[in-house]
């Protein structure tokens, strides 16, 4: 994302240190795996979203996933991009995103 030039400003491995990475920076756009220990990133979407109306989260997912998918724009998040992550894919989206939050 930096080479888009966007900061990268704080990551984390599970669910749960999504929620608080969320809380303590209140990123402009959070990217966020489905799969994750603790707390898959559906839950974790919709737990950020529930507090944080305003949230935009973009999912990262696999081919195979669609259902998860669904569910994740269901929970709140903005948009999502496929593993592997191709830079335009991820450059588009991420305009889509803020854009829609215009």
């Amino acid at each position: 994302m930096e080479g888009l030039g966007h900061q990268v400003i704080a990551t984390a491995s599970t669910g749960r240190q999504a929620i608080e990475a969320y809380r303590q920076h209140r990123p402009d756009l959070m990217t966020m795996d489905i799969s994750m220990p603790d707390m898959d990133g559906m839950e974790a979407t919709a737990a950020i979203v529930a507090e944080f109306p305003e949230a935009r989260i973009m999912m990262v997912t696999s081919h195979g996933q669609e259902r998860m998918v669904i569910d994740s724009l269901d929970a709140g998040a903005k948009g999502y991009v496929l593993k592997p992550v191709r830079i335009e894919k991820l450059s588009d989206m991420i305009a889509k995103v803020m854009e829609r939050a215009l």
